[in-house]
């Protein structure tokens, strides 16, 4: 097992009835700035709830962040902080509201150009605007972590930044709120959970047997909850368990002491930028074919992937390997998720071109757990995925 060191101050707060408690998680004298993003919150009565809870607070309110958080819009946000001396954010909303306003919090008190927090990928130590979040979309984590992944509209980059530092005070996770979302966004928020797993699982195989057996429980728990929770996000029971899992996917336990790759999530990342394809729909594009070009250096943790998550009996490594990248795929298709570029866009033949060339010019040379996803394996990846 790898050195590591584990830190994680979030106060996360779950169950019925919990957005009530924001009176008591909040300073009583705090100028409270209500982030959100297209406004479903007022639909579904969480805004509502929200307000009620904190009667008496100064508030400001700040929607319209998008899915993909973008630079342009946060930084609006930012310039309200200023000028109004806020001293408390409350994210309402799911991973893309949590992610801006960890950039706000970031940004607010930056010294310097804001911009350079992502381009420079600059890790956040301290002078922070505290904030806390009330989780309506889970799926990314966000509430429990102190990552972020910010759009530039202007470059068509999606940049990732974090630090300890823009870890939420707190995070009220009510698995109630799950029962108004579309299909579609918890189909996204089960993918989006179920390859934060793979990215830090799918590597090679290691001594940290704890690990792997969490994160090959959650993936089950995914896999069998999933399609149901999907259909009926208003049973309680799959919420919960849904809201759960997305947080113990990346809330940094699972990490702790093996390899990860993420590799997936930066080639993602562009299909987003460049054509507005949903997050975790680009991760379900990408991850098989990236597990198919890496083969040789995943295959024994792919096996093993095989027959503990999907009870593979194959005894052949090669074989073993190969159908859990085949069972992965038809959950992927059942979770309602196209696995081709062109299943979204029709102006896909230059992507691996743009991609590889995005790359280079950042000097990523070498992603993933060995660090072997050169330039070209970018691009077999990627033509591998139109």
């Amino acid at each position: 097992m790898l050195n590591f060191e584990y830190y994680n101050p979030v106060n996360y707060v779950f169950g019925r009835g919990q957005i009530a408690r924001l009176s008591s998680l909040i300073p009583k004298d705090a100028n409270v700035l209500l982030v959100y993003g297209g406004g479903s919150i007022f639909k579904n009565g969480v805004h509502k709830q929200v307000t009620d809870a904190l009667a008496g607070y100064d508030i400001t309110e700040f929607g319209g962040i998008e899915p993909n958080p973008r630079y342009e819009t946060v930084m609006k946000a930012v310039e309200v902080v200023r000028e109004k001396n806020i001293d408390f954010i409350l994210a309402v909303g799911g991973g893309s509201v949590i992610d801006g306003v960890k950039f706000i919090s970031a940004a607010a008190k930056f010294e310097g150009d804001p911009v350079d927090i992502l381009i420079k990928r600059i890790r956040i130590l301290d002078n922070t605007v505290p904030f806390g979040t009330v989780l309506t979309l889970p799926a990314t984590g966000s509430e429990m972590n102190s990552g972020s992944v910010i759009t530039i509209d202007k470059t068509q980059e999606k940049l990732s930044f974090g630090g300890p530092a823009v870890f939420p005070v707190f995070s009220i996770c009510d698995p109630e709120t799950v029962a108004s979302l579309p299909k579609r966004q918890v189909q996204n928020g089960i993918i989006d959970a179920y390859t934060h797993v793979l990215e830090q699982y799918l590597t090679y195989t290691h001594d940290a047997m704890l690990q792997d057996r969490i994160a090959e429980g959650i993936l089950q728990t995914l896999v069998e909850i999933g399609p149901d929770v999907a259909e009926d996000p208003t049973d309680y029971k799959l919420a919960a368990n849904f809201m759960w899992c997305a947080t113990m996917a990346l809330n940094g336990l699972i990490q702790k002491g093996v390899p990860t790759d993420w590799a997936t999530h930066m080639i993602g990342h562009e299909l987003t930028a460049l054509y507005e394809i949903d997050h975790a729909r680009t991760l379900a594009i990408i991850g098989p074919n990236l597990y198919r070009v890496l083969f040789d250096t995943k295959k024994d943790k792919l096996a093993q992937y095989g027959r503990r998550v999907w009870n593979i009996t194959e005894t052949d490594t090669d074989k073993a390997a190969l159908e859990a990248i085949e069972k992965t795929v038809q959950f992927f298709h059942i979770m309602g998720m196209d696995t081709k570029i062109s299943n979204y866009t029709n102006d896909y033949e230059n992507t691996a071109d743009f991609i590889v060339k995005r790359f280079e010019e950042r000097g990523w040379k070498g992603l993933g757990e060995r660090q072997n996803v050169t330039p070209d394996k970018v691009r077999a990846i990627v033509e591998m995925s139109y």
